[in-house]
């Protein structure tokens, strides 16, 4: 990764194979979020199942009051789900039946 120039949404596979991690992992099918320590103190985050896809690079301040707010339920209304969407999975009614 030496003289990439690291920018918010540039491709991935540019910062490399090594060193990605899935601190967020779950039974989901495989699709997370993985995370880099970017050596300048920044975090890079990609989409699992798009590994050459776009990077959002934040930095450290960013995701330390990322992660403090979550931990203080800042972020408990992205949990919840409109009773009026559907996914592939079908609407929400039909996801608590299955």
């Amino acid at each position: 990764m030496d003289q990439v120039h690291v920018y918010n949404g540039m491709p991935a596979k540019h910062l490399g194979t090594e060193g990605w991690a899935k601190p967020w992992s779950g039974p989901n099918g495989g699709a997370c979020v993985e995370v880099m320590r970017l050596n300048d103190g920044r975090v890079a985050l990609r989409q699992s199942t798009d590994p050459d896809g776009p990077a959002l690079i934040y930095t450290h301040h960013e995701i330390e009051k990322f992660i403090q707010g979550a931990k203080a339920g800042a972020a408990d209304f992205l949990l919840t789900r409109p009773e009026n969407l559907t996914t592939s999975a079908g609407s929400a009614p039909e996801r608590r039946a299955a």
